[in-house]
């Protein structure tokens, strides 16, 4: 069998999830959204602890299509302690047996759906929630995994540089745009009553932006359309001003904080996911340029508008750091040259 492309990430995920994977010895665990970004991270760390520590564990994944992820992903759909079960989040069979875990991640992050069909977003996330929640509550859990949004805050304030799990701000809702973060918030909510209502151990990662292998580089993630300029040879296009700040949080911490808050979170608790370390879209765009040789060179289209209020979506991390232990190992340079690396192979 050849090797693992990502074998050290996921070493390092193993490294520092360790202990954690006891809870799933001989357990079965059931993952929506498990084709995606996050669920190719989760199956890939997943069969990786499954062999290395003989845990003996089955995931069953929720997808539409096991014909396109057997086409995206061969060794994961094929390995022999995944089952691909078909179905839509929103009405799927409810698969036989029980299960310990469960990790709700199945939402479309796509701008263009939350843009054109504003109300298939809202309906995809709220009515597959309940779903998945109703499910979760006819089994003996030990932990049900949301991976939700930093979208539920809403804009960012101008003056707050990191958004804290204690703010309330929220999208707007005469917003049509705004069916995604909204979603998100309903379906915390959801979460909540499930955990007060049924006793669902329900734990919240609140995700915000991240880079790594299976990132898509086709849609409206900046750093994926940059790393896609430049494997393209330039330039490096930047749609706006290049001001608004964002952070990138590398895909195998990724993975070590979704796993770390499934076994070890709070019920009824949400954390933020991310990193902290931010950066303007300009620098990100010239982060990337210069891990090619030679550098492609990068095209701001707007010129900055000095009357508009500084953007920013970065989370504040203390929790997640202090309860959990959690932090970022990776620089956003590793990260984008560990992506570019991917890609390549």
């Amino acid at each position: 069998m050849p090797e693992n492309p990502l074998a050290a990430d996921l070493d390092h995920i193993l490294e520092h999830t360790r202990p954690l994977w006891e809870e799933l010895r001989g357990e079965r665990i059931f993952i929506t959204g498990g084709t995606g970004f996050f669920g190719c991270w989760l199956l890939e760390s997943f069969i990786w602890a499954n062999r290395k520590l003989g845990l003996g564990a089955e995931a069953v994944v929720l997808t539409r299509s096991p014909e396109k992820f057997h086409q995206k992903a061969p060794h994961l759909a094929a390995d022999a302690h995944v089952q691909l079960w078909q179905g839509d989040i929103r009405d799927f069979a409810y698969p036989p047996g029980r299960f310990s875990y469960m990790i709700h991640a199945a939402t479309e992050a796509s701008a263009r759906l939350n843009d054109e069909a504003p109300l298939e977003m809202l309906d995809s996330i709220t009515s597959g929630t309940r779903h998945a929640l109703d499910f979760a509550a006819q089994q003996p859990l030990k932990a049900f995994l949301f991976t939700s949004s930093g979208a539920v805050y809403g804009k960012q304030p101008a003056d707050m540089t990191h958004i804290p799990e204690t703010y309330t701000g929220a999208p707007d809702p005469l917003d049509p745009r705004s069916a995604y973060g909204e979603g998100k918030r309903y379906a915390e909510l959801l979460c909540a009553i499930y955990h007060r209502q049924y006793h669902t151990p329900v734990k919240i990662a609140r995700c915000f932006a991240f880079v790594g292998p299976y990132l898509p580089l086709d849609i409206h993630y900046a750093i994926g359309n940059f790393i896609r300029d430049a494997l393209n040879g330039g330039p490096i296009i930047v749609k706006g001003d290049g001001t608004p700040y964002r952070s990138y949080l590398y895909a195998a911490d990724m993975a070590v904080w979704l796993w770390t808050i499934l076994f070890t979170g709070l019920p009824g608790e949400a954390y933020n996911v991310g990193s902290a370390d931010n950066f303007s879209i300009k620098e990100i765009a010239t982060h990337v340029s210069l891990c090619f040789y030679p550098p492609p060179p990068v095209e701001i289209l707007m010129p900055p508008d000095d009357t508009r209020l500084l953007e920013r979506y970065i989370p504040d991390i203390k929790k997640a750091h202090q309860l959990l232990g959690l932090k970022s190992y990776q620089s956003l340079d590793a990260s984008i040259l560990k992506t570019i690396s991917w890609y390549h192979v």
